[in-house]
């Protein structure tokens, strides 16, 4: 009877420990990466199958953007890649359910548009961020920080922007492994607890004129440089020396505000663009089926050049 007590008395104690160590992790990596000023790296992915769902999870890259912007917006079909890229073998070896690449969804709703019910919906699945497309000022910026964000507990130093998101984090809580789910989901670093990444896209003239207004709305986790509908807005072919200044003075201003930027990079511009100071660029497109050669070239660059070695 005394040993089975004790072995009683063991699990709940490792239960426990378990439980003590996942409230304290960070569980969006690439959150834990860029608050310590380092760059993170990721792709767009139009492929929702299984096969690339375990091939990205695996991957090295930091982050992956789900690209439901130009493809369909299917809530069920990202849930079976969220889930496919659980990697419980891996969560078993470190003892918590951070994911090594983070999922991030883009939305098809741009700046001027309502995206509250489509944030909504991909939050309570559980995904760890959203991207705003084409926003041009700092009243869509708030919109979209205040769709991600629940309502804040009287008291809150951090009430604004107000959150309008509804409460059902039943299916995100089992996602994300934890039991203060609603507590982490909030915008970082607005939240310096957050686990939500608010990344917005500036794409037109009017977005680059209004970028300081937009990157310094209370809740904005990131900036990202959309350079085709850039150019393609201002008239210009993208290597423009207009369109290039329209872009250095974007990644300038967030170096200002420390606000981390992000933008499209191959072989033959990356390592440019992390002098420059992007902080959050992509090494490739798509990502069918895991990652291309090419892709994971530029990426080895970009992780050297960073000095990346984790």
């Amino acid at each position: 009877m005394k040993l089975k007590a004790l072995s009683l008395a063991c699990v709940l104690g490792l239960a426990a420990t378990a439980a003590m160590a996942q409230e304290d992790v960070r569980l969006n990596r690439s959150i834990e990466t860029l608050a310590k000023g380092e760059p993170v790296f990721g792709l767009f992915s139009g492929d929702f199958s299984l096969a690339n769902a375990r091939a990205l999870a695996r991957s090295n890259l930091d982050y992956v953007l789900i690209d439901m912007e130009h493809t369909a917006f299917n809530m069920e079909t990202l849930q079976q890649f969220l889930l496919g890229m659980t990697d419980t073998q891996r969560i078993a070896q470190q003892g918590h359910t951070q994911m090594r690449t983070t999922p991030i969804v883009r939305l098809p709703a741009n700046g001027r548009n309502d995206p509250e019910w489509m944030v909504k919906q991909i939050l309570d699945i559980g995904a760890f961020g959203i991207m705003f497309p084409y926003v041009e000022n700092a009243e869509q910026a708030r919109r979209a920080v205040s769709a991600m964000r629940y309502p804040q507990p009287r008291g809150s130093e951090i009430m604004e922007p107000v959150g309008v998101r509804g409460s059902s984090p039943g299916v995100a809580t089992w996602f994300w492994g934890v039991s203060d789910y609603t507590q982490r989901a909030d915008t970082w670093p607005l939240n310096e607890r957050g686990e939500l990444l608010t990344v917005l896209q500036i794409e037109s003239a009017e977005g680059v004129r209004n970028a300081e207004a937009i990157m310094t709305t209370p809740g904005v986790s990131a900036i990202f440089v959309g350079p085709s509908d850039l150019s393609m807005n201002m008239g210009l072919p993208g290597n423009h020396p207009e369109v290039q200044e329209a872009i250095a003075s974007v990644v300038e201003l967030c170096k200002k505000h420390n606000v981390p930027c992000g933008i499209t990079t191959n072989a033959g511009d990356i390592v440019q663009r992390l002098e420059q100071g992007f902080l959050m660029p992509t090494v490739g497109y798509w990502g069918d089926a895991g990652i291309s050669g090419s892709t994971e070239a530029t990426l080895r660059i970009a992780r050297e050049t960073a000095g990346r070695t984790d």
